[in-house]
């Protein structure tokens, strides 16, 4: 290794790794399923984002990139990635069913709360909410969805009515462990935008507020003022950015797809005391 990153980027490597690792251990994932799985993506990557101005990527020039040999580089490539798109989509389906219903006035009574909705019907109804905010997707497989994670419940007169604010499974590990790569992917991906050359990218915002001597009498205060802050500032957030989504208002002009966003985080740990003992 010759770059003159590489201590601060292994050291980096170590911290970042400890609590996946940690993931992994608890569901029995052994260390050679991530060691293969390292050894697939470094292929993928650099096969599609490495590539020489003018030339097309060769096998051996992966291999010099990775450190792989020809013979290994040329199985993965032949060998399909382990990805759950299924699951993916799902995720966003459901998170703009939530959001629309919480955002358009069709579908809010008169103190400009979210109905509980019938579940059929040309306008305010469940099928008319999924179908504007959803696409194709079948109403009932939608509303089975949303049943199981919670995020809505029945009526006794078989109305829908909205129990959560944003879409969260809370009760599927699957689901969780598939945010787990979704949103940490998104984080990594914008520190990594930031490290590149300030002259060749303008900076992604990228700030945490941290302190380390907190009372532990002060955290669940912290936690729910917290909670209360970030989930109104990303309920604004969703009110402005929805406006010029081409998936919820088709009458957007404008050029090519982006995707964009903005996380918000809590997080906590023990902090090992320094002072010494009596």
């Amino acid at each position: 290794m010759s770059s003159r990153h590489a201590q601060p980027i292994i050291a980096a490597l170590t911290v970042l790794l400890r609590p996946l690792v940690r993931i992994l251990l608890r569901h029995g994932i052994p260390c050679d399923v991530l060691s293969a799985v390292a050894r697939r993506v470094y292929v993928r990557v650099a096969a599609e984002e490495f590539v020489l101005p003018g030339k097309k990527q060769t096998t051996s020039r992966v291999s010099i990139l990775t450190g792989l040999t020809r013979k290994e580089v040329s199985r993965i490539m032949t060998t399909a990635d382990v990805e759950d798109q299924k699951a993916t989509d799902r995720y966003n389906r459901a998170a703009r069913v939530i959001t629309g219903w919480l955002r358009d006035k069709g579908f809010h009574d008169k103190a400009g709360d979210p109905l509980a909705l019938p579940v059929e019907g040309k306008h305010a109804s469940f099928t008319a909410l999924v179908r504007c905010y959803s696409g194709d997707l079948v109403v009932r497989a939608m509303l089975d969805e949303l049943l199981r994670v919670g995020a809505v419940c029945k009526t006794k007169d078989g109305r829908i009515r909205l129990q959560s604010r944003f879409y969260v499974p809370e009760q599927s590990e699957t689901d969780k462990l598939q945010i787990l790569g979704t949103d940490t992917a998104d984080l990594i991906a914008t520190i990594a935008h930031n490290l590149k050359d300030k002259d060749k990218a303008a900076p992604r915002f990228q700030r945490k507020v941290m302190y380390d001597n907190v009372p532990v009498e002060a955290v669940e205060e912290f936690q729910r003022l917290s909670a209360d802050r970030a989930q109104a500032f990303l309920e604004g957030i969703d009110r402005r950015l929805s406006k010029r989504d081409r998936d919820v208002n088709p009458a957007v002009n404008g050029t090519d797809r982006k995707r964009v966003g903005i996380g918000v985080y809590y997080f906590e740990d023990d902090v090992q005391s320094s002072q010494p003992k009596d």
